[in-house]
């Protein structure tokens, strides 16, 4: 390693250096450049805008306008990091690439010194920074513009380093910085490589078409075969020699399997039409999708505890995690496509055994009265009780269920506990806007199927008991013995947890298994389109993001004062 960093040091030092400027002069244009646009007018270097308009002043009025990037090592860093910041999904034209190096290659040209064009050069790769910076920590596209229920809080912690970024770049260690800001959670390094790895077959030209067809069945000949062998070759689906055998055999059977489990297909082998539409999938729209669920992973997976359950609407599923493992998973339902599942962060505080519920009142009006029209025995197949909002139970017989739901109805039905309750015998309890939890069900048979939006927004899922174990981690006194028993006994009782658990119900079209596999998932809630466009737009910092960053930083317009440094939040160690 140590002959490594001396090579560096011999590259780096037969660079062309650029100090012919005075220092002082520069930061005269600095000053000057930063003082004349007035506070409502965009600051612009050659026609490009300076989107940090508040920040960006403030870094060098705490400097005395001094030129920030006098480390070249950390410039050719910076650089480095910006031609392959595709790979994070994000767009190069976005931080004045084209023209950080349009300047740089002049600066080395001219044989004068040019104070100025030194001072566009710095402030131009600052504002690059404050812009990359954020769309790492916070995301390029606003979510709040996306979902007006937006339901997560960026923590935006870390942009705090980047406005006291200096000591990282006087150090060269540019790298570092810019690996801390990154999502931390495993599964973004994950669909990093993915992307990289789809955007090297689309490179390579991709995959074909497959002609529609019979069904394929293991054994049968077929002469789109060979095809299909191929097309699962390029995917890595298929990993044995391709040959031009017309026979379906077991070895491209597992290849259509995994292929099949990779896009929520049933994993049966058989080569229906769906499956071959699946495959002719063009590789840019899979590249896409995984552009999309890293740009939603940098909304989210900063400064997640250590422990956290994630609801994976789109996947159908509930992992609990642990130290970035997962430890834990089952199957779920979630809401109808008129009855979305809503994303949000929330912590899981107490679970109730039997519980009784409460039928809420979009479901009362929209779903259950009208069949309490029709039939008023359907409150008793389905141990439904009427109850008033002093929780006094009302004689059913004494309502004239032909008049709802066009009027308002004056009580409450809420089913008891039992084999039949909406609830199944558990429910996890998170406080939160839309009355959604997660719980048991009855209708364990739903959870064969691949897709699983059935439910009115709650999380159903298959194996609650092995939850209530895991959350309430106390063998002695809660264990599956002791479960069952409370839940044979038919008694609703609130158990509380012995710390609450940090719960995130979130949304992934695209995302990786524990063994590196990239999965993707339908577009059940059809969210992918507005985020794929919120890409292609141009650079914008969010308003309301940015006045929780004034809050967080002490910075406002014209404020002098910065934060004491806080690099010794990620470690800036080099090694040996």
């Amino acid at each position: 390693m140590k002959i490594i960093i001396k090579l560096i040091f011999v590259a780096f030092c037969s660079l062309p250096v650029i100090t012919n400027a005075s220092d002082n002069d520069v930061s005269d244009y600095i000053e000057v450049f930063l003082s004349n646009a007035p506070d409502n007018l965009a600051r612009q270097i050659n026609g490009i805008a300076i989107a940090s308009q508040t920040i960006l002043p403030a870094v060098y009025e705490e400097r005395g306008f001094y030129p920030v990037w006098q480390n070249e090592l950390s410039i050719l860093q910076y650089m480095d990091i910006l031609k392959d910041i595709e790979e994070d999904g994000l767009d190069v034209n976005d931080y004045h690439f084209r023209e950080l190096t349009s300047i740089r290659d002049r600066l080395w040209q001219l044989p004068d010194d040019r104070p100025d064009l030194r001072a566009e050069y710095d402030i131009l790769l600052t504002d690059s920074l404050l812009r990359l910076g954020y769309h790492l920590v916070a995301g390029k596209v606003d979510p709040v513009q996306l979902d007006s229920q937006w339901n997560i809080d960026s923590n935006i912690g870390k942009l705090n380093v980047i406005f006291e970024m200096t000591e990282a770049i006087e150090r060269g260690l540019m790298d570092t910085l810019i690996d801390y800001l990154r999502p931390e959670f495993p599964v973004y390094t994950k669909l990093k490589s993915a992307l990289k790895e789809y955007t090297l077959i689309a490179k390579n030209g991709g995959w074909g078409r497959l002609p529609m067809g019979r069904t394929i069945k293991v054994g049968d000949p077929d002469a789109r075969v060979p095809l299909i062998r191929q097309r699962l070759a390029v995917s890595h689906d298929f990993q044995g020699n391709v040959t031009d055998d017309y026979r379906y055999d077991d070895d491209l059977a597992d290849a259509v399997r995994n292929f099949q489990y990779r896009h929520n297909l049933t994993p049966n082998a058989y080569i229906t039409n769906e499956t071959i539409g699946t495959m002719n999938i063009p590789v840019e729209d899979k590249i896409e999708k995984i552009r999309i669920n890293m740009e939603r992973a940098r909304w989210v997976m900063h400064d997640l505890p250590k422990r956290f359950i994630m609801v994976d609407i789109a996947g159908y599923s509930v992992t609990f995690y642990d130290n970035g493992k997962n430890i834990w998973r089952t199957r779920a339902q979630v809401g109808k496509t008129f009855r979305k599942t809503p994303i949000l962060r929330s912590e899981i505080t107490y679970l109730v055994l039997n519980p009784t519920w409460t039928v809420p009142l979009t479901i009362l009006k929209e779903d259950i009265l009208p069949k309490l029209k029709q039939d008023p025995s359907y409150l008793e197949r389905k141990d439904l009780k009427v109850i008033d909002y002093q929780g006094n139970e009302i004689d059913p017989s004494t309502i004239d269920w032909s008049l709802y739901p066009e009027q308002g109805f004056p009580y409450l039905l809420r089913q008891q506990p039992g084999l039949r309750s909406a609830l199944g015998r558990v429910k996890f309890m998170f406080p939160n806007n839309y009355s959604v939890y997660m719980h048991d069900t009855p209708y364990q048979t739903l959870f064969s199927d691949t897709e699983r939006a059935f439910s009115s927004g709650c999380i159903r899922i298959e194996k609650p008991y092995e939850l209530t174990e895991i959350l309430l981690d106390d063998h002695v006194n809660w264990n599956s013995e002791r479960i069952s028993e409370e839940i044979d006994s038919l008694q609703t009782i609130n158990v509380s947890l012995p710390k609450p658990i940090t719960v995130l119900l979130f949304y992934w079209t695209a995302t990786v298994d524990d063994e590196g596999h990239i999965l993707f998932r339908p577009d059940i809630y059809q969210r992918d389109p507005a985020v794929s466009r919120g890409l292609s737009n141009g650079f914008q910092f969010t308003s309301n993001n940015i006045k929780r960053i004034m809050d967080d930083t002490g910075l406002s317009q014209r404020n002098k004062q910065i934060k004491t440094s806080q690099l010794d939040r990620f470690p800036l160690h080099e090694t040996d």
